[in-house]
């Protein structure tokens, strides 16, 4: 289910339409956050956040392991209110880093995220990957350290805490072994999706239980020169909608309900990346996928047992 969360003017007089799912619990989470990977550095962090609450975002997305908790806080303390916005209109998700597996040690990792963000309660925690730290690819610990986490996280969304859990970087293996033995089934899989990755099996496993997929590296940034912003389909169809190729390749995946979380310092990107106010015909779609290229950008999971 897509719904509009937000339907008014700006201070400009713009509207502003937001797209929103709605979770298996039915929180709504809006489709564009805001990621912050690689963004550092308070006067960074207050410039990207002031921009984007004034495009329009009202999600972020961010992690322990990113290292900018401590500045997002004091963004978010500052840039809402100044907004017209209160703490409930955000959507804010971090998550859990791979030395912090185990059920104690998550408990604790998540408050100090907490207390870095300044912030009462999350509305997602995501275990960010499914080894630990230090530990082989191959080691079976790696298996009993994140259900344990997963416990944790359980507990953190019965609490109140956290509105909702999820996971990213996971496979339809790790997810198999998560619904053996959870009570809460997750509510997000954050993973590299775009048309070069399509994840089609696991896309369909996660709808078959009602895990709603959120993509990162929609635009191949973890590259230096992106093939996906290069991609001749996908600059033929942004040419003939006047868009950018990033703007076609963030609608293909929100026009299917899949979250997005597109990243800038480019006050100009920021903004682009915002504007989806478009669609996408079915001649796009095919012609956007007629590259029948499967190509993985980002790290690889599949390698933890």
């Amino acid at each position: 289910m897509i719904s509009s969360l937000y339907d008014k003017e700006d201070c400009l007089g713009k509207k502003m339409v937001q797209q929103a799912v709605a979770l298996s619990n039915s929180v709504v989470m809006p489709l564009i956050g805001f990621g912050t990977f690689k963004i550092k550095g308070q006067e960074v962090i207050f410039n990207v956040v002031k921009a984007a609450l004034s495009a329009g975002y009202r999600s972020f997305d961010t992690a322990e392991v990113y290292r900018n908790e401590e500045d997002l806080g004091k963004a978010f303390k500052k840039y809402i209110p100044e907004n017209g916005l209160k703490r409930e209109d955000i959507f804010i998700t971090s998550k859990l880093g791979p030395r912090d597996h185990g059920y104690e040690a998550c408990i604790e990792a998540f408050n100090m995220s907490l207390k870095r963000l300044q912030l009462e309660y999350l509305d997602m925690y995501l275990i960010h990957w499914p080894g630990v730290q230090k530990l082989k690819p191959t080691d079976p610990e790696n298996q009993k350290r994140r259900n344990e986490s997963w416990s944790a996280l359980e507990s953190l969304y019965k609490s109140g805490k956290v509105r909702a859990i999820g996971v990213s970087n996971y496979n339809i293996r790790h997810l198999e072994d998560l619904l053996k033995h959870c009570t809460v089934i997750p509510h997000i899989n954050q993973v590299e999706y775009h048309p070069h990755f399509q994840q089609k099996d696991l896309k369909e496993f996660c709808e078959e239980h009602e895990i709603k997929i959120q993509a990162y590296s929609s635009l191949g940034t973890t590259v230096c020169n992106s093939p996906l912003l290069e991609n001749t389909q996908v600059t033929e169809v942004a040419k003939r909608l006047g868009r950018t190729p990033a703007q076609v390749l963030l609608r293909w995946a929100t026009q299917q309900g899949v979250g997005v979380l597109p990243k800038s310092t480019n006050l100009e990107h920021i903004y682009e990346n915002y504007e989806l106010n478009f669609d996408l015909s079915e001649e796009d779609y095919m012609l956007i996928n007629s590259a029948h290229i499967t190509k993985k950008y980002a790290w690889d999971s599949s390698i933890v047992i």
